[in-house]
């Protein structure tokens, strides 16, 4: 076989069964996929390689259920800049795009109790400074001397059945000064971001806990607080 066998042969997607293009093929463990099914999935999947046509099919079929939940969505915050984190508040779910017209992106939609951690880190980026010398050519500096960069990454951990993990860059474009007003702007949005998705996480768990009753401290009534964690004889606060 040649350097190039097999390569210009005609594919079939073992998905959707149509002709799959020159250099269009995306491999799977047991399968070939053209660039159009690809598009359907989930943007934050990854490990296709390692992904059967099987578990392609039940993915896309997720993606198109997915469309009405996209439909059912009311946004009531947003948060973030490029890529933004959009939030239902009544629903307690929330979406991660960086799509202005996100309804006709199908992104997907999350319940708030999905997140199982939230973290922010702070990813510098360095160019080595050189300059040129008298043989014309470029030289470093010694010591060595760097250009710095920052970004500002949110990550957002997830149990969802097609990835763990979502990585939201605040800062809409590089930060050149650590600790400047602007890092201090985008940390601060940062922060707000992970208490948001952190602070739903444990509402959402405490709500699933299961209610036990206690002993109301001003009446002495032994009883399940209500919603507002309140003694339902008395209305005195249990929390």
């Amino acid at each position: 076989m040649g350097l190039f066998g097999g390569l210009f042969d005609k594919k079939e997607c073992s998905i959707c069964g149509k002709e799959i293009k020159l250099l269009g093929n995306k491999k799977l463990e047991d399968g070939n996929m053209c660039k159009e099914c690809e598009g359907k999935l989930s943007p934050f999947f990854t490990g296709r390689r390692h992904t059967t046509v099987e578990d392609i099919r039940e993915q896309l079929a997720y993606r198109e259920a997915n469309l009405a939940s996209v439909a059912a969505f009311n946004l009531t915050r947003t948060l973030g800049n490029g890529r933004k984190v959009l939030i239902d508040e009544p629903a307690r779910k929330f979406m991660v795009t960086g799509s202005s017209k996100w309804r006709d992106e199908n992104p997907d939609v999350m319940d708030l109790s999905q997140v199982t951690g939230c973290t922010v880190e702070v990813r510098e980026e360095r160019e080595e400074i050189r300059y040129k010398g008298e043989d014309g050519l470029m030289k470093s500096y010694e010591p060595k001397r760097w250009d710095l960069d920052y970004n500002i990454i949110v990550g957002i951990q997830v149990n969802h059945p097609y990835f763990d993990e979502i990585n939201v860059k605040v800062n809409e474009r590089k930060i050149e000064e650590q600790y400047s007003a602007e890092f201090r702007r985008y940390m601060d949005q940062a922060e707000e971001l992970r208490d948001v998705l952190l602070g739903a996480r444990a509402q959402a768990a405490a709500e699933a806990a299961p209610k036990v009753a206690r002993s109301c401290p001003h009446c002495g009534a032994t009883c399940i607080p209500d919603a507002a964690g309140c003694c339902e004889y008395c209305g005195g606060a249990m929390v």
